[in-house]
């Protein structure tokens, strides 16, 4: 019998989705070891499959009572243990998926919150420079406008003591030019006095 590859299926043995991790995979084990049985050749990747759920396993314990090396009992308490191995395995790996989830959500969301952080001194960084100036030049006017007229004042005052001082020395110093010019002119009246004494003597 031929037909399409999606086309009609002689039975439905289960389904594959390969877009969870791990995988979904739902089989109907007894079905598949007939199929088998019966001389069904499964492709490589249907072979996987098989393996993963135990189809294969099964199968090779069914060839074993076959040949009397097994009993019926001793198949399903053997099927039975894998089954449960393999459903511990695969939680463990679901739980560590998990956790690598979790860890991995919290690691995005220390990063995205220091990008934020930075972002935000940035943004500060960027603002406060043109906040500085503003206030900045405010802060010079001011106080040079206060002491504007602060050393006017004082420069007035100084002018008026540096004037004072002047005026009052140079009517200090003249008669002091007149008492010196009385001086000199009297030692040089005392000294042709004195010359004469001696040419006298």
């Amino acid at each position: 019998m031929r037909a399409p590859r999606d086309g009609r299926y002689i039975e439905r043995l289960g389904f594959y989705n390969p877009n969870t991790d791990p995988a979904t995979i739902d089989i109907d084990v007894d079905k598949s070891v007939d199929w088998l049985k019966n001389g069904a050749q499964p492709t490589d990747t249907c072979r996987a499959i098989l393996s993963y759920k135990g189809v294969m396993y099964k199968h090779h314990l069914v060839k074993g009572v076959a040949k009397g090396a097994l009993a019926e009992e001793e198949v399903e308490k053997r099927f039975n243990a894998w089954l449960e191995e393999k459903a511990n395995k695969v939680q463990a790996k679901r739980d560590r998926l998990a956790n690598e989830s979790d860890s991995d959500k919290k690691a995005r969301q220390a990063a995205e919150a220091k990008v934020r952080e930075e972002r935000a001194a940035a943004i500060v960084a960027k603002n406060s420079p043109v906040a500085e100036e503003v206030e900045a030049p405010a802060e010079v006017e001011a106080p040079a406008a206060e002491e504007t007229p602060a050393e006017e004042p004082k420069a007035e005052e100084a002018t008026a003591e540096v004037e004072a001082p002047a005026a009052e020395e140079t009517p200090a110093e003249e008669p002091k030019a007149e008492a010196e010019a009385p001086a000199t002119e009297e030692a040089k009246e005392e000294a042709p006095a004195e010359e004469e004494e001696k040419k006298a003597e």
